[in-house]
């Protein structure tokens, strides 16, 4: 490794690598509780009040058909991002302790393996042992883990400078490729959800391996790449010896800045997160910089670390909460608690059943976190 690129990841040395910010794995949980457990319960409010507050809730906890921006739509992309953002440290962390670049690179390499088979595991249909229902690129995971691998590749050899130069120009190629290159039967431009280039390049590469949905993924890693090296540029922030009041302000303006950008992208260049078009990273990497902001000023500026502990429990088994949640309805073991009650619940029903279900998850997410179990990868 250079001296220009190994200074670019370790930053400066005065930075105490092995420091974690409570803000990142509350931002992390605040994420998964959303796929974890969120869902299930503000999700059911409307069933109960039936009121604008809470039919706006609902709509917002489900994705748009195609162009357009909800919460929802939030979630993936935040979860690239906060990726991104633990990059410097966790990267900084191995080369004080004298990791040399093949080491980094067999813990990528190997990262981004494990990964790809879990995302195979949770929505790939690996576990059911049926080639005819594999599907081999399907999932959020995936997307971390290619999006990943481009971002280890820039940090490694690449200053920041440069980091960010490669972001910029892999939303531009991508946007370049999506409105110029012609697809068969449908020609150049085309962004609907069969006749666009990523959808095509899909079929083409992945056969019958590829999942029967819209989202795309081969052409998007472009873009997926994008997302998790923004928040590798969040992660280098807030590393710096910078004052935490010029950190903030930083990340602020980062996240008008993308908005804005990703605004004006969005009348040549639709906001579609099935697509991950470059204007959907922009402007879903502005939201994640202003709730970077938020989460990083009161949590480690504020220091109102116990008003975050559970979303930490949360954010501290990230990765392991994930898979499990989805390969098992915890839902069902809540109902043993819970499913009793449903003949008096009503419309309530739905709302217990998500807090039990998630009830379950959280608490053993506290015992792994009081046993300091924290699987990582």
């Amino acid at each position: 490794m250079s001296e220009s690129s190994e200074n670019t990841v370790a930053g400066s040395h005065a930075v105490t690598t092995s420091s974690r910010l409570a803000s990142v794995d509350a931002l992390r949980g605040f994420v998964m509780f959303w796929i974890i457990g969120g869902q299930w319960i503000f999700g059911s409010l409307d069933k109960i009040f039936d009121c604008p507050a809470t039919r706006f809730i609902s709509t917002q906890l489900q994705h748009v058909k195609w162009e357009g921006f909800r919460f929802e739509d939030l979630i993936m992309p935040l979860f690239l991002f906060i990726v991104g953002v633990a990059m410097p440290f966790s990267f900084g962390k191995r080369i004080a302790r004298g990791d040399s670049k093949k080491q980094l690179y067999y813990h990528v390499v190997k990262r981004v393996v494990i990964l790809w088979i879990l995302g195979m595991m949770v929505q790939g249909n690996l576990l059911k042992y049926d080639l005819s229902k594999l599907q081999l690129y399907s999932n959020t995971l995936q997307s971390i883990a290619a999006g990943y691998l481009i971002a280890s590749i820039a940090m490694l050899h690449l200053g920041k400078v440069c980091q960010i130069l490669l972001a910029v120009m892999l939303m531009l190629l991508f946007w370049i490729l999506m409105t110029c290159v012609p697809v068969p039967g449908y020609g150049p431009g085309v962004l609907t959800p069969e006749g666009n280039l990523a959808v095509y390049l899909d079929k083409l590469i992945l056969g019958p391996f590829r999942p029967p949905l819209t989202y795309t993924w081969i052409l998007s890693s472009m873009t997926f790449g994008s997302t998790v090296m923004l928040g590798v540029m969040a992660g280098y922030l807030l590393r710096s010896e910078r004052k935490q009041v010029t950190k903030i302000i930083g990340l602020l303006a980062a996240g008008i800045a993308c908005l804005v950008l990703g605004l004006i992208w969005n009348d040549s260049f639709p906001i579609i997160k099935y697509l991950w078009t470059s204007s959907f990273v922009l402007y879903a990497a502005g939201w994640c910089y202003l709730l970077l902001a938020l989460f990083y000023l009161l949590i480690d500026v504020w220091g109102l670390k116990k008003c975050a502990f559970g979303l930490v429990v949360i954010g501290m088994n990230a990765i392991a909460v994930y898979v499990s949640t989805r390969l098992f309805d915890f839902r069902l073991i809540g109902d043993i608690f819970v499913g009793g009650l449903a003949k008096w619940l009503g419309s309530c029903n739905d709302l217990v059943r998500g807090v039990a279900g998630f009830s379950v998850i959280w608490l053993i997410l506290y015992w792994m976190y009081r046993k300091k179990t924290f699987i990582k990868i």
